[in-house]
């Protein structure tokens, strides 16, 4: 990396952060932040809708918080957006003439493209698209990151930290990042679909609830673990559980029966259609 990309990155990193709709992912990421040390709390300034709300997240967190986005980004070396999309073209607007000519903006709204953003602000700005999900609060996140035309190695060095500071990262193609969306960012939601199905055929024959639950959550944890940290294809650590004529291919036969595998193939792909919508939609009152 160059010196001056050096220089840029200390400059960004040592600013002022700007949260744009702290609502529930907003506050997840500004607290590990926070926790990290990445960024002072004298340092960060947030948004919400509404007054009364900003004041609770203020005393919450020990930060400044309001309801004026174009006063909060004004001298923000970095500003992350958290908005829902159908209010993100109003807020890019809004924000785009009290944008420092160098400011970075990383945006973790849904189906917002890095070029839309671009546009809004000025086709000059460092635009950085993220895409993270909800065990970001304890630190397991997966996040995809995809750049911008004019974000440099600086400006995705900086988000890698950042994001870093929660679990994994994957630098993508902007293409895939509504493929990402279904499946990283909505996908905790299938599995914790998958966790409660285990945990309640536990009690349904004979396991306590608080058991039942435990290792259901340890089993898919452990699971994932193992397939992370070895690489390996998840049929072949499939088939090194199924022993022949035993109890797992019983199980495995009964999953292809009730089409499992196809439910959730169908639930990613419905669900990368649906991230696409998101921006045309209309706000809701």
């Amino acid at each position: 990396m160059s010196s001056i990309s050096s220089k840029s990155e200390r400059a960004q990193s040592n600013g002022r952060l700007a949260v744009l709709g702290c609502g529930k992912m907003g506050t997840i990421l500004l607290q590990a932040f926070l926790q990290k040390g990445l960024v002072a709390r004298e340092d960060v300034i947030a948004t919400v809708q509404h007054e009364e709300r900003a004041k609770a997240v203020s005393k919450q967190m020990g930060i400044t918080v309001g309801t004026d986005n174009r006063a909060a980004v004004s001298g923000a070396s970095t500003v992350l957006v958290c908005v829902k999309p159908q209010t993100m073209s109003q807020l890019l607007d809004e924000i785009s003439p009290a944008l420092k000519p160098d400011a970075l903006v990383i945006s973790i709204v849904a189906s917002a493209p890095v070029k839309f953003i671009q546009q809004r602000l000025g086709n000059n700005k460092a635009v950085l698209r993220a895409m993270p999900n909800t065990p970001a609060s304890v630190g397991a996140a997966m996040t995809a990151i995809a750049t911008g035309s004019h974000a440099g190695p600086s400006h995705l060095s900086l988000a890698k930290k950042m994001f870093e500071s929660i679990g994994r990262v994957a630098v993508v193609d902007e293409k895939h990042m509504d493929a990402v969306t279904a499946l990283s960012a909505s996908g905790p939601a299938f599995v914790f679909v998958i966790l409660e199905s285990m945990a309640e055929a536990g009690v349904k024959v004979g396991l306590p609830r608080e058991l039942a639950t435990l290792l259901a959550a340890q089993t898919l944890f452990g699971s994932a673990q193992l397939a992370l940290e070895t690489g390996h294809h998840p049929a072949l650590l499939k088939d090194a559980v199924t022993t022949p004529a035993g109890r797992t291919i019983d199980g495995i036969m009964e999953l292809e029966k009730g089409g499992l595998r196809v439910t959730i193939m169908s639930a990613i792909v419905k669900a990368t259609q649906r991230a696409r919508e998101l921006m045309s939609e209309p706000v809701s009152s």
